[in-house]
């Protein structure tokens, strides 16, 4: 059975992926697949998470941004992509560009029309179970947490500001932001006990083992980007917790495998897993947990994978359609993608 951390990470993902073929079939945009520079660059939900919710049309600062954010957005990046003007003289100042505002306006109506194709698709009981679980789970953290995943840290670990929460939790957060919370909750806990991050463990270190595994076949089985699995592989060879070679049998492909050191951390990720799955039922309620769990499993599995076909146009239509969703979101820099794209 899946475990807690794993169903709250691919109902997300699910959610983002939904959410970003949507907003790329009315977003102008450009891609490298569509060579001329029209619109703005395409990115994902995070990036309205972190950045463009606030960028209204009066200048921000950018502390304040972070403040408001409670993380931090790729700066460089949304202004590379045509999202927002960075003015060069202290103080710094953000504003959107007119290409930004127009994909700003897009997104904000996009959670509640996601919402309701879940609700026609799951029934509107289901959602509304989900949405109550993860509140009722969500409106006992103490920090103030983003309403989003943060971009991954150096190593792919997941930074958040130790900021205590001032007020209650809106009990009409879009549900991809009260999924955030507890996701982002659980992997701080991890990652406080953890050498690894839970990004690593969860997407890479859960699907190798001492025998051979192809590099190649590594995104097909976790469900995350070749470009995040090479980031992942470069720390795990680092700390000798993984070896990458030529394939014994004599094929071109490269081979993976853990190493001793590599297995024991394989098991202290499972053991840690059950651990904290345990510290939460204590510390929130075992009713609390139970509760959680018996929501998300409705939407476990196959039928997220359903609603995650693209428009015949999109970029996620011209690659391969996932077999399997992360067990935990790899957000890049490279654009918040929820799977590392």
């Amino acid at each position: 059975m899946p475990s807690l951390s794993a169903l709250l990470s691919q109902i997300l993902v699910a959610f983002t992926i939904e959410y970003d073929n949507e907003a790329e079939h009315r977003i102008q945009h450009w891609t490298t697949k569509s060579g001329a520079r029209q619109g703005v660059w395409l990115v994902s939900m995070a990036m309205w998470w972190n950045c463009m919710r606030f960028v209204g049309d009066e200048p921000i600062g950018v502390k304040e941004l972070e403040r408001l954010a409670r993380t931090k957005t790729n700066l460089h990046g949304m202004q590379r992509w045509g999202y927002i003007v960075v003015e060069p003289t202290p103080p710094k100042l953000i504003r959107a560009t007119l290409k930004g505002r127009q994909a700003r306006d897009v997104w904000a109506p996009l959670f509640e029309v996601i919402e309701k194709r879940w609700e026609e698709r799951f029934g509107k009981d289901a959602v509304d179970r989900l949405r109550d679980a993860l509140w009722a789970l969500v409106s006992q953290f103490d920090l103030d947490l983003p309403d989003c995943l943060p971009i991954l840290g150096y190593g792919l670990f997941s930074v958040a500001p130790d900021l205590k929460r001032q007020a209650p939790v809106q009990r009409d957060l879009p549900l991809p932001a009260l999924l955030s919370r507890a996701l982002l909750a659980f992997a701080m806990e991890f990652e406080r006990e953890s050498d690894l991050s839970l990004a690593i463990c969860a997407n890479v270190v859960r699907v190798l083992s001492e025998k051979s595994v192809r590099v190649r076949d590594i995104p097909l089985l976790s469900g995350v980007s070749k470009e995040s699995i090479a980031m992942a592989m470069g720390i795990l060879q680092k700390k000798r917790l993984a070896a990458v070679g030529p394939d014994p049998e004599g094929s071109r492909a490269k081979i993976a495998r853990l190493t001793p050191k590599g297995a024991e951390a394989q098991e202290a990720y499972l053991k840690r897993l059950s651990i904290i799955h345990e510290r939460w039922r204590d510390r929130f309620g075992k009713d609390t947990i139970h509760a959680l769990h018996e929501a998300l499993q409705p939407f476990a599995g196959e039928p997220l994978l359903r609603g995650l076909e693209p428009y015949p146009d999109g970029w996620r239509a011209s690659v391969r359609k996932p077999k399997v969703l992360p067990d935990f979101p790899m957000v890049l820099h490279r654009g918040g993608y929820p799977d590392g794209s």
